[in-house]
């Protein structure tokens, strides 16, 4: 069954929270993938935190084909992961931040998987298991930094460089999804994840035969070809189809 959860703020605190048949947001005892339940009160949609806090996020590069292309690069023979940190994390309503280090930021509108349970070296099967729900991710990134280091690290890494949500859907199919990315309305991307190179259910299986995978772990899976520059003052779009669109201001950072 289809059905969205998130993190909002009540009473002045981070809470978990679930859209019950009447569209309000349930506040739930717990994590939704640790049986959190309603515990009778309820929030607006005014307040959403993103909505996971991950041990840490494995991102998945040249997942798709015509996004190698575009950078010069082949396509892997198996997935090219690499880490962001967790504080790269930024809510439906924080800003992505231009740090002076960079001339070329650019936006990846990507799928995210987000994991709901231990997993390790274990089976496809266990793997498919192991995803609780999908959101919407922008793997932004310092171009420039990314070209003359041949690193992903701080290219990637800065603070608000992954911004995530605005909400987790559970009971989609991620094998055939609409990806898009627009700026200020013009769209830049589009493409399905049918056209990625390792399908989602692969990319946890992979993951995990390297890392254990934990519960609240966030999977980027990669972009479609489009990635452009982001300037100060755009705000940019990451569209998933039967997932939601999550919007972003950008500013200059130290605002």
């Amino acid at each position: 069954m289809r059905q969205r959860f998130g993190r909002a703020v009540h009473e002045h605190r981070a809470c978990w929270v679930r859209e019950d048949e009447a569209g309000r947001w349930a506040i739930l005892s717990a994590a939704p993938w640790a049986r959190g339940e309603p515990t009778g009160d309820f929030v607006s949609g005014d307040h959403f935190l993103a909505p996971v806090r991950p041990g840490k996020i494995v991102c998945v590069g040249r997942n798709y084909r015509a996004h190698a292309a575009e950078l010069g690069h082949d396509v892997p023979s198996e997935p090219l992961i690499f880490l962001k940190p967790s504080t790269a994390i930024a809510g439906p309503h924080d800003a992505i931040e231009l740090p002076a280090a960079s001339e070329r930021v650019e936006h990846e509108a990507e799928l995210g998987l987000v994991i709901g349970k231990w997993i390790r070296d274990d089976t496809l099967e266990e793997a498919r298991a192991a995803l609780f729900g999908l959101t919407c991710v922008n793997d932004v990134t310092a171009r420039d930094i990314q070209r003359a280091e041949g690193k992903f690290t701080r290219a990637k890494g800065f603070d608000s460089f992954c911004p995530v949500g605005p909400h987790i859907v559970t009971g989609v199919d991620p094998l055939d999804l609409e990806v898009r990315c627009t700026v200020n309305g013009e769209e830049r991307q589009r493409g399905r994840t049918s056209d990625m190179v390792f399908d989602p259910y692969a990319l946890v299986l992979f993951i995990n035969s390297v890392m254990t995978l934990e519960p609240g772990d966030l999977i980027a899976t990669g972009t479609p070809a489009g990635v452009g520059p982001l300037v100060d003052g755009d705000s940019v779009t990451v569209s998933i189809e039967e997932v939601g669109e999550l919007t972003s201001r950008v500013q200059e950072r130290g605002y």
